[in-house]
């Protein structure tokens, strides 16, 4: 993509209303703009960031078994009537009427659809064990929206369901979606704690929550420093054998939010060189909450033994929207963002520091190509802004790789690499620096 035909508007200053630095960032960096309280258009740049994350996100779950299907947006209230759940969520719910005056509400979570949706189509043992998800937006009024996206109204989840027979199978699931989640983070470049959790308006008796340690975290967090040097499970695992004792691995080490938090227990388990007292982003959250939804609203199979059994089931949600600021949060410096790659808008950012410049277009126009045939993603600065403001905003950007052209250095044939993150700067000819960018 040349950046004179793209559509990123920069901002020079912090905006007044962002406190933390990924909403700083995001605005700034022209990912997104803000439509109204808590509620943000995703513009070009946070879009393709945004379906990155996505990505990573399907591609785990898909191969941890789940099956992907599309709920919508607006739900019927008579299935949180029934689950019990309508009158008692809250304000966060908004609810709505259409024109026949029949009530209805922007999920703000899906366990009652997803439910409605299975129990209308199993019959037997043989339909289970299903993990079903679906990546979708979500509403919730928030009292006092903050932090840009990271606490906004409206915002982008994936939500994974699980239906199985008996409550061994349901753990089964359970782990799966903990192997999944540690994975997906890792790939993303995230350093995510599973910590014990309160199960709040969801329910049930299990729950953990994936942490990222950030000084601008919403909650404060309590873990052994050994779990932060955790590396989550390969990708040849095998994710319908048994995986507890991953489970046991991750959970045998204290960690815990605020809520489940015991003192007494922290300081007579974990070491004190080895306590770990620090602010955390909640990135995604798992429950095993049994028959909660599968009774009241009747969610059963028939046994091998012809018996009518309620289904155990479980909720997974990953925030997609949310990540991407708590990817910020965890990876930035004074002067932007630092995109992991796996997660980056475009690989390299290519700037010419002489547009109009004969040799230096034909080298740029050279590399660009070249690069885009081997299928590698690159913003090209052709623009004819002065060096300085093109290097500001390729680290405001924080596109992992900066490839620098100009006339001095194509005197001897040479480009400059530059590494986002280490800010290591090399000297190649320009075969080198593609076969250097070019897996």
């Amino acid at each position: 993509m040349r950046l004179s035909k793209f559509f990123m508007p920069l901002l020079r200053d912090d905006p007044k209303e962002a406190e933390i630095v990924s909403h700083q960032l995001m605005l700034r960096s022209g990912m997104i703009r803000q439509a109204s309280s808590g509620i943000y258009s995703w513009l070009p740049l946070g879009h393709k960031v945004l379906r990155k994350i996505e990505q990573i996100v399907r591609e785990e779950q898909d191969k941890a078994g789940a099956i992907e299907l599309l709920m919508p947006t607006i739900q019927s209230a008579d299935l949180w009537r029934e689950s019990g759940r309508y009158d008692v969520y809250g304000k966060e719910m908004l609810r709505i009427s259409d024109r026949h005056d029949r009530d209805m509400l922007y999920g703000p979570t899906n366990e009652e659809l997803i439910t409605d949706i299975f129990r209308s189509a199993a019959r037997s043992y043989r339909d289970v064990p299903r993990i079903l998800y679906h990546i979708q937006w979500k509403f919730r009024d928030e009292i006092r929206p903050r932090f840009g996206v990271m606490r906004g109204r409206e915002f982008l989840m994936k939500d994974s369901y699980s239906f199985d027979l008996t409550v061994e199978g349901a753990r089964r699931s359970y782990n799966k979606m903990f192997v999944a989640y540690l994975r997906t983070f890792e790939r993303m470049g995230l350093k995510s704690i599973p910590m014990a959790a309160d199960t709040g308006p969801i329910g049930g008796d299990l729950s953990h929550e994936f942490i990222v340690l950030a000084e601008t975290g919403e909650s404060e967090v309590f873990c052994h420093r050994d779990l932060i040097e955790k590396t989550a499970p390969e990708d040849d695992i095998d994710m319908d054998g048994d995986l507890s004792p991953i489970l046991s691995e991750w959970t045998s080490k204290y960690a815990a939010t605020i809520e489940k938090h015991d003192k007494e227990r922290f300081e007579a388990e974990v070491p004190k060189k080895s306590r770990i007292s620090a602010r955390g982003i909640e990135v995604g959250h798992i429950f095993y909450f049994g028959t909660k939804y599968s009774v009241p609203m009747n969610c059963t199979v028939q046994s091998a033994d012809g018996q009518q059994v309620n289904l155990e089931c479980g909720s997974y949600g990953i925030g997609i929207s949310r990540l991407a600021a708590a990817i910020i949060e965890a990876s930035h410096d004074e002067n932007g963002i630092i995109w992991p790659e796996p997660v980056a808008p475009f690989k390299v950012g290519l700037i010419n520091l002489k547009s109009g410049d004969k040799a230096t277009d034909n080298a740029c126009e050279d590399l660009y190509n070249r690069l885009q045939n081997a299928s590698i993603e690159i913003l090209y600065d052709d623009t004819d802004d002065r060096a300085g403001a093109k290097f500001a905003a390729m680290d405001l950007i924080g596109l992992p790789w900066q490839l620098i052209v100009g006339p001095r250095g194509l005197k001897d044939k040479l480009v400059e690499l530059k590494d986002r993150r280490t800010g290591k700067r090399d000297s190649l000819s320009l075969d080198e620096a593609i076969n250097r960018l070019v897996p």
